[in-house]
């Protein structure tokens, strides 16, 4: 399989292999089109890896080949960006077409959904990973029985005096959640405005309130929130350029909380601080130039190539199909000087 690079993709709609499939290709582009129609999907496509398994041919050889391929529709080579946040980069792949293609069919492909999703990198093999996280899943099983052997051991060395002790002790344990269920349900009463004046203290230790602090000023917390800021948007605004001390922080707090108070937005409209996430931006597939590599949309690449590239590829056509006459003319000059070489 390939190593992230120019991995291969073949594209639908071909037709059923036959040995005139690249007839109408020079020596060489049929040589490579053969070899690279015969490669799975997946399949390493760079030049360099090319250049390895084709002998015959080097580098600059295979680039040019791929070139040709290019121009008369059976390859494209795109790019396009994967992974999301900080981890987000490029996958190169090439699409492999059997059959040529012109340029308005390329670009409907590409531009559809299918060839998205098939740019995506395949995820990595976390199959074999599944049974061995089962195993240490299935290992309490096995470690229950000694634990239901371990009281008859145990007896000997225990008197049973402390035995009917340890009973009663055991309904004290279900009576442990419900201190932290009443805590929860006071947690659950207390508004957003005062768990933010609350908060107050740990982003800046200079602006730290006490409860009573918190709860006068609570209704003006409340004013911002019905405003619609959250309350990621009311402790920066709280926080942002302290003085270097602050003697009094509740009078302090209650002044910004008068000086700063935001303007009325629309119901609609989301905050800055707001959590819902926002839509990631889709996918964008890039075609690659196949000569250079520059990328660009599909319409702006015919043949995939760019502009430069493909005013250097016809003209190097149009330099090398000579007139049967310009060919005589060569064979004739070059007879002439091996004559005069001869000569003495």
């Amino acid at each position: 399989m390939a190593k992230p690079g120019y991995g291969k993709r073949s594209t639908p709609g071909q037709q059923p292999r036959s040995r005139d499939d690249f007839a109408l290709l020079p020596t060489r582009e049929r040589y490579v089109a053969g070899f690279v129609d015969h490669l799975p999907d997946g399949a390493a496509m760079s030049v360099k890896q090319l250049a390895k398994e084709l002998p015959l041919y080097g580098q600059q050889a295979i680039g040019t080949a791929l070139k040709t391929l290019s121009v008369a529709g059976h390859l494209r080579r795109v790019r396009c960006s994967v992974g999301a946040g900080d981890e987000t980069r490029w996958v190169f792949r090439t699409f492999w077409s059997r059959t040529a293609h012109d340029n308005e069919w390329w670009n409907t492909y590409l531009a559809t959904e299918d060839a998205t999703r098939a740019t995506a990198p395949t995820a990595p093999p976390q199959a074999p990973a599944s049974p061995s996280l089962a195993a240490p899943a299935e290992a309490p099983a096995p470690a229950a029985v000694p634990l239901q052997r371990t009281p008859p051991e145990a007896a000997p060395d225990t008197t049973p005096a402390k035995a009917p002790a340890a009973a009663p002790a055991a309904p004290a344990s279900p009576a442990a959640p419900a201190a932290p269920t009443a805590a929860t349900t006071r947690l659950a009463d207390l508004s957003p405005a005062y768990l933010a004046l609350a908060e107050l203290g740990r982003k800046d230790i200079r602006l730290a309130l006490s409860a009573d602090d918190c709860a006068a000023l609570e209704p003006q917390a409340a004013a911002w929130f019905d405003r619609g800021v959250d309350a990621d948007y009311l402790i920066a605004a709280l926080t942002a350029g302290l003085p270097a001390q602050v003697d009094c922080p509740p009078r302090f707090v209650r002044r910004r909380l008068v000086d700063k108070i935001p303007p009325h937005r629309p119901a609609g409209h989301s905050s800055p601080g707001t959590s819902t996430p926002a839509p990631s931006p889709a996918r964008r597939l890039l075609v690659e130039c196949t000569d250079c590599g520059r990328p660009g949309q599909p319409e702006a690449l015919p043949d995939g190539l760019c502009r430069p590239c493909r005013a250097a590829h016809s003209e190097s056509r149009q330099a090398t199909s000579l007139n049967p006459a310009e060919i005589a003319a060569v064979k004739a000059h070059m007879a002439n000087l091996r004559d005069l070489l001869k000569a003495p």
